[in-house]
């Protein structure tokens, strides 16, 4: 690999290494020097003003086993989510074609497992290729893949598996203790492995410190090569969570965040993920700015708010954005 760079360029993304500390001094920057140079970075690999509208759909909701700090779908926090069984066929197939009406490109389907069992992954695969019938891309978050199980998924016709880091490998102990970092870098690496993109990006909000952040980010665009689509969300915080009551974010912060993904991931959709729905237009307005430019599209996250498809159509003709066809 070679020596750590402060600026990766653009035409080699993934032959640059970035080290914590060079994306740490990326976060420093002023913010107007740190956004100017995102945007350019930006513009070098992507039409400035579209952005790509995906929907995400919980198709098997709560009873999760696993034990993440911030999700309200685990059975070990008492947060109100009811526990369901996986949707039917025509449910999800109904689901995306509404979808696809308000203008989504990308449907993104998932289930609260610690990973599924091959007789859910048969059901989950004919959804995939019901909705990839649709023209639509498709993406799936089923937690973690065994052997073989990614290459069922790609012969159904799946475009991404999302399954993010969530945080920087030094903190991630203090969210998450029943399954570790190196098992979900085992599930990326069968992702890849069997031909699918990546979909993989982290939470920021969690109590963790900037370097923290910059760690995160030095780790998603260190993956060889790093994922095509990259989400950056804002901690929603559910009551009945160990995080809830967790300091907010400054938002100014979580648009370092964005900036710094798009610097050193050029090539990647950003996306901006979870934790919309409390941001200000303003706020908003600065993500795209700083180089997202991809975001869920609906009514709700897996068991939490997104702003509604008529609000998201109102920014984007203040700011003279269009979504991606």
């Amino acid at each position: 690999m070679s020596q750590p760079m402060t600026v990766c360029p653009a035409a080699v993304p993934e032959r640059c290494a970035w080290s914590v500390e060079a994306v740490a001094a990326l976060f420093e920057r002023p913010f107007n020097d740190l956004l100017f140079e995102a945007q350019r970075v930006h513009r070098q690999n992507f039409d400035p003003n579209r952005v790509q509208l995906s929907t995400l759909l919980s198709i098997k909701t709560g009873g999760c086993p696993e034990d993440c700090a911030y999700c309200p779908q685990s059975v070990r926090y008492s947060t109100g989510v009811v526990a369901e069984n996986l949707m039917s066929l025509p449910d999800v197939v109904a689901a995306a074609r509404a979808a696809k009406a308000k203008g989504a490109t990308r449907f993104c389907m998932g289930a609260a497992w610690r990973g599924p069992k091959d007789r859910d992954l048969e059901r989950v695969a004919e959804m995939v290729s019901a909705v990839k019938a649709l023209g639509l891309e498709t993406c799936v978050t089923l937690g973690m893949l065994k052997e073989g199980q990614a290459e069922r998924l790609r012969a159904a016709g799946l475009d991404y598996y999302n399954h993010n880091l969530d945080t920087d490998p030094e903190f991630y102990g203090r969210i998450i203790t029943t399954r570790t970092q190196a098992e979900r870098l085992e599930t990326l690496a069968r992702v890849r492995s069997a031909g699918i993109r990546v979909c993989c990006g982290g939470i920021v909000g969690m109590g963790e410190s900037r370097r923290h952040r910059a760690g995160m980010i030095a780790q998603l665009a260190n993956l060889d090569p790093y994922p095509e689509s990259v989400p950056i969300n804002a901690l929603v915080q559910v009551e009945g969570t160990p995080l809830y009551g967790t300091e907010t974010l400054d938002p100014f912060e979580f648009v370092r965040t964005i900036a710094c993904a798009r610097i050193t991931m050029p090539k990647a959709w950003v996306r901006l993920s979870a934790g919309r729905e409390a941001m200000p237009e303003p706020v908003q307005a600065l993500c795209f700015l700083a180089g997202a430019n991809s975001i869920f599209y609906g009514e709700k996250l897996l068991t939490t708010g997104n702003p509604q498809v008529e609000r998201d159509q109102a920014l984007f003709a203040k700011l003279g954005l269009k979504a991606l066809s």
